[in-house]
């Protein structure tokens, strides 16, 4: 059997996806799991130096391999479905959980950009302005909290996003 270049292509994909879903949900878990508990340790003043530097740094980093994870598992998707004949596309389970899987990660790429970024985008810009001597605005509360949140349920989405991309080749039982 001959290497054909959409061969190569999905390998490239499957490897882009993987280490970038690797960097994504290592820092999910970093976030939830090491750093807020950290900083609800620190005081304000240590905080205020880490939140621009340290937290701006690793969230261009979530915010990034969260776009390239999904991006690159669409473009393998729609080639393997295109190609048909990498795996059996009409099997229905692998259908169904590379489907589902997708949508979990959309969605949680949705809840990085839409909700996560933009609560940690105005706590970031209020604290450098702290920096400046600007009073914290009175909201930057609740901004945490909502970004906390929604942290949270990507790190519970996370697991059924899991579970499904593995399943789709890896659990025999199912196919």
């Amino acid at each position: 059997m001959a290497v054909e270049a959409v061969d190569i292509w999905l390998i490239v994909l499957r490897w882009i996806h993987f280490f970038a879903g690797i960097t994504w949900i290592g820092l999910l878990y970093y976030f939830n799991f090491v750093q807020v508990p950290t900083f609800k340790e620190l005081d304000g003043p240590t905080k205020n130096i880490l939140i621009p530097r340290l937290v701006k740094r690793a969230l261009l980093w979530f915010r990034f391999s969260a776009t390239v994870t999904v991006a690159a598992g669409w473009v393998y998707f729609l080639t393997v479905w295109g190609k048909g004949s990498f795996y059996d596309v009409t099997s229905a389970w692998w259908s169904i959980s590379i489907l589902a899987g997708g949508w979990i990660g959309t969605f949680m790429l949705i809840n990085v950009w839409g909700v996560i970024w933009r609560y940690q985008k105005q706590i970031i810009a209020a604290t450098e302005a702290l920096a400046k001597g600007t009073p914290a605005p009175p909201d930057m509360p609740k901004w945490g909290k909502r970004a906390l949140l929604a942290s949270r349920m990507n790190v519970a989405l996370s697991l059924p996003l899991l579970f499904f991309m593995a399943a789709a080749t890896h659990l025999p039982i199912v196919v």
